[in-house]
């Protein structure tokens, strides 16, 4: 995996999360050699899901009050159904995941996560996957929905489901290494 030291990405997530899809990205992209925050609601721990019960906390880094899109080169949003259902009614959830877009950051969502790209009007006439249960969702948003493992449009990563958590980190680290070099050309 190539080596994205001088990268900082965000996670965003709160209890409910699908185990695997914080604890994947977030051990690839610190093996990458990125900065890595879980930034959530509230200090202290979240838990995660994990398939049919309650799976194991996950320590937050930051809370989103005090997080910063400017500070981080990408943004993360596991899946599961709990935590983007509670997620995408804060509005300072969907800011921070806006600011990122605007930015022309990677925004990457994987399983149900796309409900927050749907809230924060993201995927309107872009590629996505996701969870087969909220494609109806992700084309009533426009979305041009694919069953793909991973879609990548320009910034925007979308995987379909825990099993493709791999490719999802490939991409995601690919974007970042695209976003850093225009960065460091345009300095």
């Amino acid at each position: 995996m190539p080596d994205i030291a001088q990268s900082r990405i965000a996670i965003l997530a709160t209890n409910g999360f699908e185990q695997s899809e914080l604890e994947v990205p977030l051990s690839k992209l610190r093996q990458a050699g990125a900065t890595v925050d879980v930034v959530s609601l509230e200090s202290g721990e979240i838990k995660g899901w994990d398939k049919k019960d309650w799976g194991e906390p996950v320590t937050v880094d930051r809370v989103l009050d005090q997080a910063n899109a400017s500070d981080y080169d990408a943004i993360v949003l596991p899946g599961g159904q709990i935590n983007p259902d509670l997620l995408r009614v804060e509005k300072k959830a969907i800011d921070f995941v806006k600011a990122f877009a605007r930015a022309g950051k990677p925004v990457a969502a994987v399983c149900h996560a796309p409900w927050l790209l749907i809230e924060a009007d993201l995927v309107k006439g872009k590629r996505a996957t996701s969870y087969h249960s909220i494609r109806t969702d992700m084309i009533n948003a426009g979305a041009k929905w694919e069953d793909s493992e991973t879609v990548r449009d320009g910034n925007l990563i979308t995987a379909r489901n825990p099993g493709d958590l791999d490719a999802f980190v490939e991409a995601i680290v690919e974007a970042v290494e695209g976003t850093s070099e225009k960065r460091s050309a345009a300095e």
